[in-house]
């Protein structure tokens, strides 16, 4: 049987490629494809307890049997319904779900704000990520954002309605900028509406938190001297990674 495999990040450079098929045996499991991967790209093996690895958008451990048609996503330690898919004021795409969206247009905070605030809400928290001119004293030109895209908005979906139920508030809105961003451009915009401060805080919080930790999506900083991908938050104990996998 055939699986689709994506390399997603610095993987990509060290498989030297985005994605292949890969002829597996009928009844293997994901740790035996991940085997099979590092024999073709030993560099591979450097990370194997920083990857965590994905079958169809989710998350999954070594022993996870595989089927025809699968993709399997390599996922290094990430820096943060059906879709629909909408043309942005400048005719980029815009991808979203009910709480979540990645776009590749500026990102309007007051527009967002202004959409989802009502009466009842006693408070509204923002969170905006913004793109810094420096980086431990390297001048930083420019930052590129990319993303697993369908397993990305999905995580970030799920995120803001763990985030409602866990902290009992209204409404919860994530947008994620990709491409090339500039200076003083906002990279992820969070925004959380409910009745009291306290709860809204601290839902703002934990969201960008775990967002920075388990959602696929890497930046690449560009400097006066060179590039190099941005260090990943290492993956929460619940996320399995590929260390243990067969060789």
């Amino acid at each position: 049987m055939q699986v689709t495999v994506r390399y997603l990040g610095i993987l990509r450079e060290l498989a030297g490629r985005d994605t292949e098929v890969i002829e597996v045996t009928d009844g293997a499991a994901l740790g035996d494809l991940f085997g099979q991967l590092q024999r073709q790209a030993p560099r591979l093996r450097e990370f194997d307890r920083a990857i965590a690895l994905a079958v169809n958008y989710e998350y999954s451990a070594h022993d996870r049997g595989l089927n025809d048609g699968d993709e399997v996503a390599l996922i290094p330690p990430v820096s943060g319904g059906a879709v629909e898919t909408s043309p942005g004021p400048n005719g980029e795409v815009t991808q979203s779900f009910e709480h979540a969206a990645l776009v590749r247009n500026r990102i309007d905070g007051a527009a967002i704000a202004a959409a989802i605030k009502q009466p009842a809400d006693g408070a509204v928290v923002v969170f905006e990520g913004v793109v810094r001119n420096q980086t431990r004293g390297r001048r930083t030109r420019y930052l590129d954002y990319s993303a697993y895209e369908p397993m990305a908005l999905h995580q970030m979906e799920q995120l803001a309605v763990q985030a409602m139920a866990k902290f009992a508030v209204r409404d919860v809105w994530i947008v994620h900028r990709l491409g090339k961003l500039e200076i003083g451009e906002t990279s992820v915009f969070i925004l959380v509406a409910a009745a009291h401060r306290a709860a809204a805080f601290e839902a703002c919080r934990w969201v960008i938190d775990t967002l920075k930790k388990t959602v696929p999506i890497w930046k690449k900083e560009f400097f006066e001297d060179g590039a190099m991908w941005a260090d990943g938050e290492p993956f929460p104990a619940e996320v399995p990674v590929a260390g243990g996998a067969s060789k």
